[in-house]
């Protein structure tokens, strides 16, 4: 009897997980028996959706793994002659739960600093303080050629040059901008002719 109920559960158990609907950021693993140079690994994008080779974009979000396999059969049968296209679309990864240091308000910073990365702003913060908390400018920085690439809500970039040795000369002070949580810091590496 217990054998029989622990085989019931199991069972019961696969096929949850089976029928599991897929969100933005899980990661499936799809291979193609017929065609093993289209394996591969994919996520969910935020969108929904998956990109397949062959297939193009497919809907993803709110579909179950055997859905997205059977999309994707459809799709792909008329690239091979043999009638019964074997595909596996499974699961590998579903995303974690998001860390409470991620929902913090940050700039990021890249390029010819000393300590790139992203920076939690709490308070309002000028350019040059983050320029300061990554170490500052490297050696080898285009000093003059340095950008603030700030992402609006209608999903339109706007792109802020500043001046570094102008600032340190005294001339350039207003392209001290006041940051935003999520602009982002570029110093370029210098070129032959900065």
């Amino acid at each position: 009897m217990r054998v029989f109920l622990v085989i019931f559960c199991l069972f019961f158990c696969v096929s949850a997980a089976g029928a599991q609907t897929l969100k933005s950021g899980d990661t499936l693993t799809i291979t193609v028996l017929q065609d093993p140079k289209l394996d591969r690994t994919v996520v969910v994008d935020p969108a929904g959706e998956i990109a397949f080779p062959l297939a193009g974009h497919v809907r993803a979000r709110g579909l179950t793994a055997q859905a997205v396999e059977n999309i994707l059969k459809a799709r792909l049968k008329n690239n091979y002659k043999e009638e019964n296209l074997d595909i596996t679309v499974a699961v590998a990864a579903a995303p974690k739960e998001i860390p409470e240091e991620d929902l913090k308000p940050k700039v990021f910073i890249t390029g010819e600093v000393v300590r790139p990365g992203s920076y939690v702003v709490r308070q309002p913060t000028t350019l040059m303080q983050v320029i300061a908390l990554a170490g500052g400018v490297g050696p080898f920085a285009a000093k003059s050629r340095i950008q603030v690439r700030r992402r609006g809500s209608g999903g339109d970039e706007t792109i802020f040059m500043f001046n570094y040795k102008a600032y340190e000369a005294g001339n350039d002070l207003e392209g001290n901008i006041k940051l935003r949580a999520g602009d982002v810091i570029m110093v370029p590496e210098r070129g032959f002719f900065d």
